[in-house]
């Protein structure tokens, strides 16, 4: 269950196969070479120190050093807390005061950042790699035994394993612990939903500090070869054609991206298998360009930091429905994973609503995938985990197959003359215009109904539409009270590390005077 052995089975059964290419260092390594860099770091550390249950910080960039040390905090019982480095200095201050790691490791290029780090927060040992580091970590690694881990069949499978902070979408992030057998777990789902086959060559398209990490791993577990990258849609274009990717998970925003390149045709991308796409709802239209753009099959995976990937809409599910039969169902974020349990429930009762695709409630999970709880929040662990049931705050409803079409967030729902308006269904909407890149709806004050609809919209390069002609596309599909009452037109729409976008950022211009959860 020691998910740090990963790359020592590699290393017996194909130690010259490529585990890891490093795209921005153009960097590869094999089996053997990676499984000896994960053992001498996990040594290193403990010989400065480190017992087990410490936490030790990585500051840094896709990269083959991250990668390893996943591997090698979970091998000598440690736990691996990674660090955002789009925020700002004192946010991940706070992040690791919270946190409290023993260690904290930087890339060179954030060596100016880790030098203010130093002075802020009180961490005994301190390390930096890259090419204009110090070399702390390189000659960590170099001295280090080369010997087995010792203690790594001590590592129970409740054991910590990694803390991953939330995006923060909806307000302060919180750390959510996971275990060696959650994220086994989690894996599983993956496998299942995924259909991995041994041939795989898997893309990392988002950062190494949210959960698709699992994802990678789970491919790394099957003996595949990973490609790191830091995203670009040209980049992630050239590396399918180059290395032969056959599967990653893409966010909504990577896919338009991609498929807006302007030679997006040119590419060869014929090795890919199946495109995994999730981090917030796709509107139904960029599923089926998605569906005819890319020469694979898709499926979608919806989750949270807390639970790793929840639901699925499967490979056959998108067939399906592009043929007609349920269609609506691209709508949908498919049903529970293999060992997942989900409902849909009244948020008062707990019981179950009618699976008739209309009557809201609150999804629930129940899984050996969820997280062991929020690092120092007892209150908020007890809230969230109830009873083996996960509550995740998204609202949703499903129909009598049990698929499940999320709504919106509960604190998304916008409440205009004492209706509700759920502003994933006003997005996709907007959505259907084909000039439309990517959208984003939220309630603003208005003194007549309380609040009223307000979207922003991002249009495709070279693409141009006027604020009515996307108000009357909207129409079409939805009732007048659902319907915008104004749009903005942005370059970019404010986002969180994860690709989700931050509605709360959106709304704070407009709600601070206000009573209004922003």
């Amino acid at each position: 269950m020691n998910q740090g052995l990963i790359p020592a089975k590699w290393a017996a059964l194909t130690p010259g196969a490529q585990a890891v290419y490093d795209a921005a260092g153009d960097r590869r390594i094999d089996w053997r070479n990676f499984d000896a860099m994960v053992r001498r770091m996990a040594n290193g550390l403990l010989a400065r120190g480190l017992v087990k249950g410490d936490i030790v910080a990585m500051l840094s960039r896709n990269c083959i050093e991250y990668q390893a040390l996943y591997y090698a905090a979970g091998r000598a019982g440690l736990v691996t807390q990674p660090l955002n480095w789009r925020l700002a200095t004192p946010a991940l201050a706070d992040l690791i005061a919270d946190a409290k790691p023993k260690a904290v490791i930087i890339e060179s290029e954030f060596a100016d950042v880790g030098a203010q780090l130093q002075g802020l927060v009180d961490v005994p040992r301190w390390f930096e790699f890259g090419p204009d580091g110090d070399g702390s970590l390189e000659a960590l690694i170099e001295a280090a035994s080369d010997d087995e881990v010792a203690g790594v069949d001590l590592v129970a499978p409740d054991d910590p394993f990694f803390l991953l902070y939330t995006g923060g979408t909806t307000g302060p992030s919180k750390g959510a612990l996971h275990s060696h057998a959650s994220a086994a777990a989690g894996m599983l789902n993956q496998t299942v939903a995924e259909r991995i086959v041994p041939t795989d060559v898997y893309m990392l398209t988002g950062q190494m500090y949210h959960i698709p990490i699992v994802l990678a791993m789970n491919y790394m577990k099957h003996g595949c070869p990973l490609v790191l990258m830091n995203f670009a849609p040209r980049l992630a274009l050239e590396l399918i054609e180059n290395e032969r990717v056959s599967a990653f998970l893409g966010v909504t925003t990577m896919l338009n991206w991609m498929m807006a390149e302007k030679d997006f045709a040119s590419f060869d991308l014929s090795s890919l298998r199946n495109l995994q796409y999730g981090g917030g709802p796709m509107p139904s239209n960029i599923v089926r360009q998605s569906l005819e753009a890319f020469p694979c099959t898709l499926i979608q995976g919806y989750g949270q930091t807390e639970g790793t990937t929840m639901t699925f809409l499967s490979q056959e599910d998108h067939t399906a429905a592009v043929a007609g039969i349920h269609s609506e169902r691209l709508r949908s974020c498919g049903r529970e994973g293999f060992v997942t349990q989900v409902r849909v429930v009244d948020p008062l009762t707990g019981k179950p609503v009618p699976t008739d695709n209309t009557t809201p409630g609150e999804i629930i999970v129940k899984s050996p995938a969820n997280m062991l709880g929020y690092l120092n929040q007892p209150e908020l662990t007890a809230r969230t985990l109830r009873d083996g049931w996960m509550w995740t705050g998204d609202v949703a409803t499903w129909d009598e197959d049990r698929y499940v079409f999320i709504v919106d967030r509960a604190k998304d729902m916008i409440i205009s003359g004492g209706e509700n308006i759920y502003s994933v269904q006003v997005e996709e909407a907007i959505a259907g215009h084909s000039a439309v890149l990517e959208c984003a709806v939220i309630g603003v004050p208005d003194e007549t109904w309380g609040e009223s609809v307000k979207g922003f919209v991002v249009l495709k390069p070279g693409q141009e539409a006027s604020e009515q002609e996307l108000i009357d596309q909207a129409r079409k599909t939805l009732a007048g009270y659902q319907k915008p009452r104004s749009i903005e037109f942005v370059d970019a729409l404010p986002k969180a590390p994860t690709g989700k976008i931050l509605k709360r950022e959106l709304r704070k211009p407009y709600w601070e005077a206000h009573d209004r959860d922003v």
